[in-house]
């Protein structure tokens, strides 16, 4: 009777255990989680999403074989801001990181901090850029604010090192160490954040010849004369009047004849290249230069070298990120993780490649707020190839955390992406909101929020001035032709407007005076 009983609670046992089991996942099954993010990476130089400018198959590998969103947006388009929405879930003003002039609450729930829970083993390498130290991983090698391109400090959980050689690289290295060295009995997260691709554009390298012989259209918007737009009128993102001709545009002559505002701060990093790096740097560049100050160009003819240069340092710096993507796919492939772990990639927002005669981001227009979203899904998730609804970057948090089997906390703002992935939802928002505050900056781009649905756009710039503009994003994708106050329009503003009010009070984004 005894060992018929024992058999029995034994049996019960084994039951709820399996039953626990099939729940949580074993730790073969449960997804594994690597996060890639670049900084200022535009959609435009992306070739799954448009192959005028650069070819990047890595990338494109991830679009291929998963998920390519194509409407993903940002809510508010600067890197800190964009970087503690995607670990928290929620906007700005509720996560508490409006601009790059804040510092990161790290006691908050966050991402990592959800996963370590679940069970995951977690890490961060490269940019962090919220200046409060990292919390929720288990490992953290970050760099030191926006880090440098070459030989770049990281702080390794806690500890200052310098790395030598070139950023883009180093971080794929350090991110592919820690994959070797983790628990491998643990189910991994991994944030791989590079400094690329943000400004000033300092290329690798063995890469200084991609690209030399090839002439890039400029944009039809490119001289634009912001008719009509007085927030865009008054911005300082011009390529033709605030890019710099030595820290941008690497002109720094030995003979010290180009004087600009940001010579002496291009000076200090060029002082901390290695004398090899020195060497290559010079054989390159000092050419170019001659070659620029013999051309002695002005007006519309320097305008259109600015626009040839920056597009050339770019796009190297896309080139290489594209190069290690690749790498970190290869090792998957080899490590036979491929086929459970979901990979990500994005940036912090879009950027501008010349249109509007502009670089930088922080506008709700499109090539600012846009930005790329591909994901590659464990095998037994059957996606979709191209996503076109509206998704935003306060979902990546509730996707990942809904793919590792843990609950969504219910003060995340954003919606799982897993829905619309697997075709069980046909749509999970209406329209997006967002809001950027950090006025007055070096850009002077105004505060201002908005609308935006599949079709129109409507912003509101606010503080020092009091502005509204309306897009008809169908008829007008380069956002030339301010309709607001247009005869005609009346209803879909009023329309676009009363919607506007509502996300405001759904999100809790209501009092102006907190920023």
């Amino acid at each position: 009777m005894k060992l018929k009983l024992i058999a029995i609670l034994l049996s019960i046992h084994l039951l709820f255990s399996c039953s626990n089991q099939d729940r949580e996942g074993t730790i073969e099954s449960r997804t594994n989680i690597i996060f890639i993010m670049t900084d200022d990476h535009s959609y435009q130089t992306l070739s799954a999403y448009d192959d005028r400018f650069i070819n990047t198959p890595n990338l494109d590998r991830i679009a291929k074989d998963g998920v390519l969103f194509a409407n993903s947006f940002v809510t508010n388009s600067i890197c800190g801001p964009s970087r503690a929405t995607m670990i928290t879930g929620k906007f700005s003003h509720k996560n508490g990181f409006p601009d790059n002039r804040s510092t990161f609450d790290g006691s908050q729930p966050t991402l990592p901090k959800y996963l370590q829970k679940a069970g995951y083993e977690t890490a961060i390498v490269g940019k962090w850029h919220l200046k409060s130290v990292p919390t929720g991983f288990d490992h953290s090698e970050v760099l030191i604010g926006q880090g440098n391109y070459y030989n770049p400090v990281f702080i390794e959980n806690g500890d200052t090192t310098r790395s030598e050689g070139y950023v883009t690289d180093i971080i794929t290295d350090k991110s592919l160490d820690w994959l070797n060295q983790r628990d491998t009995k643990k189910p991994f997260c991994l944030l791989l954040h590079h400094k690329a691709t943000h400004r000033v554009w300092k290329p690798d390298t063995s890469l200084f010849n991609t690209f030399q012989d090839v002439t890039f259209e400029i944009p039809n918007t490119y001289f634009d004369d912001y008719e009509g737009r007085t927030a865009a009128a008054e911005q300082k993102l011009s390529i033709i009047e605030d890019m710099d001709l030595v820290y941008d545009l690497k002109m720094l002559d030995k003979e010290g004849e180009i004087k600009t505002k940001y010579r002496r701060n291009f000076q200090i990093m060029y002082n901390r290249f290695t004398e090899e790096q020195k060497k290559a740097w010079d054989k390159y560049y000092d050419p170019i230069i001659a070659e620029f100050k013999e051309a002695n160009l002005s007006g519309k003819e320097l305008a259109k070298w600015k626009y040839q240069r920056y597009m050339e340092d770019y796009l190297k710096c896309v080139k290489s990120v594209d190069n290690n993507v690749g790498r970190v796919l290869d090792y998957l492939e080899e490590k036979g993780l491929s086929d459970n772990t979901l990979v990500v990639y994005t940036s912090d927002q879009g950027f501008y490649m010349g249109e509007h005669g502009w670089f930088d981001k922080r506008f709700m227009y499109e090539e600012s707020m846009r930005t790329p979203l591909l994901m590659r899904f464990p095998k037994n998730i059957k996606a979709a190839g191209k996503i076109d609804e509206l998704v935003q970057n306060i979902d990546y948090a509730p996707t990942i955390l809904d793919l590792a089997g843990v609950k969504i906390p219910s003060d995340m703002q954003g919606e799982s992406l897993v829905p619309l992935v697997t075709g069980k939802k046909e749509d999970i928002r209406e329209a997006l909101y967002y809001h950027y505050y950090e006025y007055p900056n070096e850009h002077m781009v105004k505060r201002h929020y908005g609308i935006r649905t599949d079709r129109y756009k409507l912003i509101h710039f606010y503080n020092d001035i009091d502005d509204w503009e309306l897009f008809d994003l169908q008829k007008d994708p380069g956002e030339m032709n301010d309709l607001y106050g247009k005869e005609g329009y009346e209803k879909i503003t009023a329309n676009l407007k009363e919607k506007l009010e509502k996300l405001q009070v759904r999100y809790e984004d209501t009092d102006r005076s907190t920023y």
